[in-house]
């Protein structure tokens, strides 16, 4: 057991921060909050990330946790990887640009790096912000104990073993603010390609999570990658503010109603447990 303990994560790293898993506004009860130092720069640098994070600024903001720091306890999250192409990025780093010239405050997702110290650079802002891969969650972020590692891990597998590939749109950008409503987040949401598939697999997840009593997923599942955030609840003035540039750019003849931004293929899903990383499929070829 202290074998398998220690292959996973040390104390500080088994849980989860609250903005791992932006989600849309829910009702839930009032909990404590712990808050945290910002983790080193060097633990926060994506293996896939294109420039050094060490050598950009970075917020010193605090960190909450969404469940109560128990030892023993490793954060889970399931999801399904997703990189949006490069021939995406540009378009997409000109946006996040201008929507940050408004709100100064917003962040890259994961790495903390003020989207306002990278805009006199949209080369780098575009491999900052999205030269990485993102997450599209299949389950909540939640605390599981060393000895339902393998059983949940296991099930996964089984459940989702056959998995066909597809694609996903991402229509939409949408607002999402956390459950404590610390943090608000620009995402680009799937309203159409993929999206049923994307919630039968969540299903799936929810299934082997209500069989080791964890809580499952929200009933409206909105499937989505988030880019970028910012502290505290500003949902409604930075919809305005991403709807005002989105308004401008279909003015100008440079975007259409409900168009796709960009498609990822499916090619698979994930399991984190700590700093432990399982793949649970690969897509098979029809």
């Amino acid at each position: 057991m202290e074998a398998l303990r220690a292959s996973y994560a040390d104390d500080n790293s088994s849980d989860s921060d609250s903005d791992s898993n932006p989600t849309p506004p829910q009702p839930s009860a009032s909990t404590s909050i712990t808050p945290l130092p910002p983790p080193p720069i060097s633990l926060l640098h994506p293996p896939n990330s294109l420039v050094p994070l060490d050598s950009l600024p970075t917020s010193q903001v605090n960190r909450v946790r969404s469940f109560p720091h128990v030892e023993g306890n490793y954060a889970l999250h399931v999801y399904i990887p997703v990189h949006i192409p490069s021939a995406t990025r540009k378009e997409l780093a000109s946006f996040l640009k201008k929507v940050t010239t408004l709100v100064p405050a917003l962040h890259a997702v994961d790495v903390d790096v003020p989207l306002s110290s990278l805009l006199k650079d949209e080369a780098l802002l575009e491999k900052v912000v999205l030269g990485r891969e993102f997450h599209i969650s299949l389950g909540r972020t939640v605390p599981l104990r060393v000895h339902q590692i393998n059983s949940i891990v296991s099930m996964l597998r089984q459940k989702l073993q056959f998995q066909r590939s597809y694609l996903i749109d991402f229509n939409k950008w949408e607002i999402f603010v956390n459950d404590d409503s610390t943090r608000t987040f620009m995402s680009l949401e799937v309203v159409a390609g993929g999206l049923a598939q994307i919630r039968k697999q969540i299903q799936a997840v929810n299934e082997v999570y209500k069989l080791h009593n964890l809580p499952e997923f929200y009933k409206d599942p909105r499937p989505h990658i988030s880019l970028a955030w910012t502290l505290g609840d500003i949902r409604d003035t930075l919809k305005r503010m991403v709807e005002e540039e989105e308004m401008k750019k279909y003015k100008a003849g440079s975007s259409s109603h409900q168009r796709c931004i960009f498609t990822s293929k499916f090619n698979g899903i994930l399991c984190k447990i700590g700093n432990k990383m399982h793949e649970i499929c690969k897509f098979q070829e029809e």
